[in-house]
């Protein structure tokens, strides 16, 4: 459960444009350049920016692959709801996709 409901997290679509590592690279590039003229206080914004920026395409570069922990989901995510109560509802507020928890014999009528 746990490790599904991460895995769902660290890949949830953020608002806004999607950056990739072309387009932080770039950013990165910009920012070398522009440090080189900035005052010490936004030197120190730049510095900042690029540790981010950097920890931002380590994760772009780990991408998970989701679809062998969304089996093991759908193996036990059933007893699991039953066990704890967990509704249909709160499964898809918590961003479970509808056609995963189909899969996993979780419908709305499943309810407690």
């Amino acid at each position: 459960m746990r490790e599904y409901l991460e895995a769902l997290r660290a890949t949830k679509p953020r608002r806004g444009r999607k950056r990739t590592v072309e387009s932080i690279t770039t950013r990165l590039d910009r920012i070398e350049r522009e440090m080189r003229d900035a005052s010490p206080l936004f030197e120190l914004q730049l510095v900042q920016e690029r540790r981010d920026l950097g920890a931002e395409i380590e994760v772009l570069r780990e991408r998970v692959d989701i679809a062998p922990i969304e089996d093991e989901f759908v193996k036990v995510a059933a007893s699991y709801s039953s066990s704890k109560g967990i509704t249909y509802a709160s499964w898809r507020d918590v961003g479970v996709d509808a056609a995963v928890l189909k899969r996993a014999g979780i419908s709305r009528s499943t309810q407690r």
